[in-house]
């Protein structure tokens, strides 16, 4: 009854079969390896954050440039504060507000974009306390720049003069002469009047919507392998349906598979009451 599974046919379904369930498996356990990878890294992520804030602060050129080893740190800066600009739409503790963006003028130099705080509301330059004159000396935890549209940046253009959406060079050194750190500071402590915003974790290192979608993709590769399997067998039962009929006789010689369901799907019509289109009936028509 299963000497088709030696035909040229069925070897090539065989032979895709097992090429398909452990590619599947192995797609599989790699999405699934990479959100493991993502767990681990949020929660290495929250072990640095908490190591970060007993740490005595480091100048500032000594932890360029930010990557994930130095994202947190404590950094520190000394120069002039110069331009205020305010950053909308950001969200603290629940509500909304803005972050009051303020240009320090250091040493050397370049400008390090400092968040002094965030206030609540919508973006009033009219609410925000002046910056200290003078020679000032920061200390804060270090940002790598901000990227629109990732890690709850807004990714919206068109603001007012005096707005920018994102804290980067890449937005900021338009508007200041001097060459702008791939950086920025968050105080530890907001001027009066203000709330300090909290460190923002590196990316790819929390539990986002990336890492839920390598979980989601696990589970389709896996439903993939079971999906080929029942195709399989469901395959298999059909032909060795096909192959016993055929040995008793219920099909006639010559017919093929398609024969047969053809065959099986007019006789299903009849025992409905269905007219049989076969010649005779054609005839009749005629």
């Amino acid at each position: 009854m299963y000497r088709f599974l030696l035909t040229p046919r069925w070897w090539g379904i065989n032979v895709f079969v097992l090429l398909a369930i452990p590619f599947c498996v192995f797609m599989g356990s790699w999405q699934l390896s990479r959100f493991e990878a993502r767990v681990e890294d949020h929660r290495s992520a929250g072990e640095q954050a908490a190591e970060n804030k007993q740490e005595a602060a480091r100048p500032l050129a000594e932890l360029l440039p930010v990557d994930k080893a130095t994202v947190g740190k404590q950094a520190t800066a000394s120069g002039r504060y110069g331009k205020q600009l305010l950053v909308p739409d950001r969200e603290l503790d629940g509500k909304q507000g803005y972050y009051v963006l303020t240009l320090l003028h250091t040493d050397d130099g370049r400008t390090l974009p400092v968040v002094r705080g965030w206030r609540p509301g919508d973006a009033d330059r009219a609410a925000i306390p002046a910056a200290p004159s003078g020679e000032v000396t920061v200390t804060g935890a270090l940002q790598a720049s901000e990227v629109p549209g990732e890690n709850g940046v807004p990714a919206q253009g068109g603001l007012p003069s005096g707005q920018t959406g994102a804290i980067s060079a890449a937005s900021l050194v338009n508007l200041v002469p001097d060459d702008v750190y791939d950086a920025w500071v968050t105080l530890n402590k907001a001027d009066s009047g203000m709330k300090p915003v909290p460190v923002a974790a590196p990316n790819d290192t929390g539990l986002d919507l990336k890492a839920f979608q390598n979980l989601g993709y696990t589970g389709e590769w896996f439903v993939f392998a079971g999906f080929v399997v029942f195709m399989w067998f469901r395959l298999l039962r059909r032909e060795a349906e096909f192959a016993r009929d055929a040995e008793l006789g219920l099909i006639p010689d010559g017919e093929t598979d398609g024969d047969a369901e053809t065959a099986v799907d007019e006789g299903n019509r009849a025992g409905a009451g269905e007219p049989n289109e076969g010649p005779a009936q054609e005839k009749a028509n005629a």
